[in-house]
């Protein structure tokens, strides 16, 4: 059964970037619609058996974890914003890898706090944002939208990370279903006057766009983390966020079949050393007996929480 759910949850998240990239190339939706309605399905699945059970538990909020809701809702929606751009401008292989770095992001924002990790975390990420050089100097040669796509991917990943980091602060005392329904749709609203101010319409659109928006919502949103989710209750978090890093080459497969993307085979090295930095810092980030044994006296321990969190694509 966990085979089948892992292989579930990869398919599911993989199938984001394709689907977007179809929808928008097919059909008039708009990139900042698919980031509404998304959040805003999601925010209402996640509210039903919450309401149900304990409808009290939203007016417990605190101020404090508002706030981190909030600051997460803010990254979510600036990083949907970037990341669905993205695809519109380069190619759903490079803007995939890209947008995957979240858990680097987050091993370096940690590493600002001052939370050290060890050397092969390090090293995984120097491999990872090489690859990121390869894939954005193939890119610079080919074509601007190609680079502009790229970055938006970059900064959408740094996006992911600190959404993130501010969410795992707020589930500290919040349960999943009241963080969820706050956040989502708190970034559903965001997306909503992103859209007004862009002249992006979140309606009026053809059957073949609706039904786009819902197959990305329910592969993405509702079987790919839902499977992972799950797993997280029967596996250990270090192999989810390994099986998780298969959404690379899963995304840039599905891409090649379905929508006979192409790409040179310097940016295919790129995916493969994002692919291979990002797996040495997942089995880098727990620390040895030793590096515990050795730490002085008053000294920050290494993170021992997951750096390659559950995407948000």
């Amino acid at each position: 059964m966990n085979l089948l759910l892992a292989a579930l949850g990869v398919l599911g998240v993989a199938s984001s970037g394709p689907l977007i990239a179809a929808t928008l190339g097919a059909t008039s939706v708009s990139a900042l619609a698919i980031a509404f309605w998304r959040n805003a399905i999601g925010a209402a699945v996640m509210a039903t058996p919450t309401l149900v059970r304990e409808p009290g538990q939203f007016g417990r909020v605190t101020r404090r974890e508002f706030r981190w809701s909030l600051l997460a809702a803010v990254a979510l929606a600036l990083h949907f914003a970037c990341f669905i751009t993205s695809l519109q401008l380069t190619s759903v292989a490079a803007a995939t890898a890209l947008v995957c770095l979240q858990s680097a992001w987050i091993a370096v924002f940690q590493l600002f706090r001052g939370i050290r990790h060890r050397w092969q975390v390090m090293a995984g990420l120097s491999i990872a944002f090489a690859g990121v050089v390869a894939i954005t100097g193939f890119d610079m040669g080919s074509s601007p939208n190609a680079l502009l796509g790229d970055l938006l991917a970059v900064a959408g990943g740094a996006l992911a990370g600190l959404y993130t980091l501010a969410g795992g602060k707020a589930r500290q005392s919040m349960t999943t279903g009241t963080y969820t329904t706050l956040c989502y749709g708190m970034c559903a609203a965001l997306v909503a006057l992103m859209a007004v101010l862009a002249g992006q319409p979140l309606a009026g659109f053809e059957a073949a766009g609706w039904l786009g928006i819902l197959a990305i919502t329910v592969c993405a949103q509702l079987v790919g983390h839902t499977a992972f989710n799950h797993l997280l209750a029967t596996m250990s978090p270090l192999l989810v966020s390994m099986i998780i890093l298969l959404e690379i080459p899963g995304a840039a497969l599905l891409a090649a079949v379905f929508l006979g993307e192409t790409l040179p085979a310097g940016t295919y090295a790129g995916l493969g050393l994002i692919l291979a930095g990002l797996a040495v810092v997942v089995l880098g980030q727990r620390p040895g007996r030793a590096g515990r044994r050795n730490r002085a006296p008053g000294d920050e321990p290494p993170s021992d929480r997951p750096l390659a969190e559950l995407g948000t694509d």
